[in-house]
């Protein structure tokens, strides 16, 4: 009988993959977790966006924070990076998916998804401590009047966050699992979510799933690079378990490559890493039998991220969280605004006045144009210093359909693959959110503003996204998708997919809530690990959603 080093390995510490890394190991299995990126602690995140060595993710290059940004001829893309995913770096807002997901023909078929997710929602909604913000704030009150001139007020809400809000500063003992989680400190209202939270106030995976997972005997293995998932010899299929390599991240030399075996793997790396590295192994002739749709229907939650940058040097925009409203005009839209906190000054340096006329190639002529003409506008919309504070973000997010492709364009010694992406011919990924750019130019206005969106939309007409989903998506058969309604992967056994990779179609929301409560699904279809001990169920305290 093969002897294992371990019984489970999941590839990433985000929302699937903690999720997956807790059920399992409360299911009796020995579980190790390999993270790309390093683990923090509230010290050890930036003070702020200009200290790119502890805010950006680039370790070959030594930067060793907790966003990593990737840029292709079709989209710039900002992930999260660390021990805890995106939750490091995302703004905390936690949403069910809109009608348009749960309904998207890819997989209506294989499930009543609405009910069958609705158990899980509300078991991920009360581990991450969901609770609507207590309070209005300037950004949210410009976007109710923009929902009231459309007749649309009632469509306006304040967020759903995870977030402890408390006492401010102050720290207790563990609010949210009867006393069995860490202790948790009040949020005090920086708006640094994005920046990562150094008050121990946002609920990141650490506090939650990884806490009990790691306490259930999950073993944590940062700073570790998957680069090949090979099954075992003896069953091409998996079926006898796999041989799982890793090498020490950012490394140049001395790479520190090493093999462990498993008798399953579950990949989550998010959907940039995962379908990177289902590429590569298809490609190695590691997993020769995946579908031939790994890399297709590659989403970006159909979104737009702009800023209003108002003159008003009394306007002060990053007090509260960084999500702190919320607006639906319509069943597939939503609105929301954002802060980065007053350490956000120099994310200014990633966006310019925007530009909408011409394509690809006729954009920046245009945007060249608008510079000259107006070269004093554009100057005081770029100043640095104290741009967080009088700086309205906004992202929009869409469940429509549209869609691209990531391909292998050649390899590097050593067998990285180099992707490039694809646009669907027929359903495009939007370059123009109408919505978004709709309600930025009003606000605007109402501001005296100047609505800036990303460089590369503004000067290139690249849109960009910080949701990044698909390329390994659920579908009936491997004609259809990449793995099944129970996230097993076509051809393989014990080889799963529980990241942003699986989802089908946009969500229309932030969609961290949809990939754990999909994860959360998942592993109910794994089967207890034979003659284990099962661990307790996780008991909640009463700051734990209902």
């Amino acid at each position: 009988m093969t002897q294992f080093d371990y019984d489970w390995i999941v590839v990433g510490s985000g929302f699937g993959g903690s999720v997956s890394a807790l059920r399992l190991a409360e299911k009796g299995y020995r579980v190790a977790v390999v993270e790309a990126g390093y683990r923090f602690g509230p010290e050890d995140y930036a003070t702020g966006a200009g200290d790119v060595r502890r805010y950006l993710f680039a370790p070959r290059l030594g930067l060793r924070g907790i966003v990593r940004t990737t840029l292709f001829k079709d989209v710039l893309i900002a992930t999260g990076a660390g021990v805890g995913g995106g939750s490091l770096v995302y703004g905390n807002a936690l949403y069910r998916a809109q009608p348009g997901f749960l309904h998207h023909p890819q997989w209506a078929r294989l499930a009543d998804w609405a009910s069958e997710l609705d158990p899980h929602y509300r078991t991920a909604e009360r581990m991450l401590g969901v609770t609507t913000y207590d309070a209005d704030s300037p950004a949210g009150l410009l976007l109710r009047e923009y929902a009231a001139a459309n007749g649309l007020a009632d469509r306006h809400a304040r967020s759903k966050v995870a977030v402890f809000l408390g006492e401010p500063g102050k720290t207790v003992p563990d609010p949210y699992f009867a006393g069995e989680g860490p202790d948790r400190t009040g949020c005090t209202r920086c708006g640094a979510c994005v920046i990562g939270c150094r008050y121990d106030a946002k609920n990141t995976l650490d506090k939650n799933y990884l806490w009990f997972a790691e306490r259930r005997g999950a073993v944590v293995l940062p700073e570790r690079t998957v680069i090949d998932v090979r099954p075992l010899d003896s069953d091409p299929s998996g079926g006898d378990g796999y041989a799982v390599t890793t090498e020490r991240t950012g490394r140049w030399f001395r790479r520190e490559r090493r093999t462990v075996t498993a008798r399953g793997v579950v990949l989550a790396a998010g959907a940039l890493g995962t379908v990177r590295l289902l590429l590569r192994c298809k490609g190695n002739g590691s997993l020769p039998a995946l579908s031939d749709r790994v890399g297709e229907l590659v989403r970006t939650n159909s979104e737009t991220v702009l800023v209003v940058r108002t003159p008003d040097e009394r306007r002060e925009f990053t007090h509260g969280v960084t999500v702190m409203s919320d607006f639906a005009p319509d069943a597939d839209t939503h609105i929301q605004p954002a802060t980065y906190g007053a350490a956000g000054d120099a994310l200014s340096l990633l966006t310019t006045p925007a530009v909408t006329r011409g394509g690809r190639w006729t954009r920046p002529l245009y945007f060249l144009s608008e510079a000259l003409r107006n070269p004093v506008r554009f100057a005081r919309a770029n100043r640095i210093r104290g741009s967080a504070a009088r700086s309205m973000v906004l992202t929009t997010m869409q469940a429509y359909e549209n869609s691209m492709a990531l391909r292998v364009r050649f390899r590097l010694p050593g067998g990285y693959p180099v992707l490039t992406t694809r646009q669907d011919p027929i359903h495009p990924i939007p370059a123009y959110v109408e919505a978004g750019y709709r309600a930025a130019n009003w606000i605007a206005r109402r501001t005296g503003g100047v609505v800036k969106a990303a460089v590369p939309e503004a000067v290139f007409s690249i849109p960009s996204t910080v949701h990044i989903l698909g390329g390994a998506a659920i579908g009936g058969d491997p004609d259809h998708g990449v793995i099944d309604d129970r996230h097993r992967v076509f051809g393989y056994r014990n080889l799963l997919v529980t990241d942003g990779a699986a989802l089908p179609a946009n969500v229309g929301v932030n969609p961290s809530l949809t990939i754990a409560a999909l994860a959360e699904r998942a592993m109910g279809f794994v089967e207890p690990a034979p003659h284990a001990e099962l661990a307790p169920p996780i008991r909640f305290g009463p700051t734990a959603s209902a």
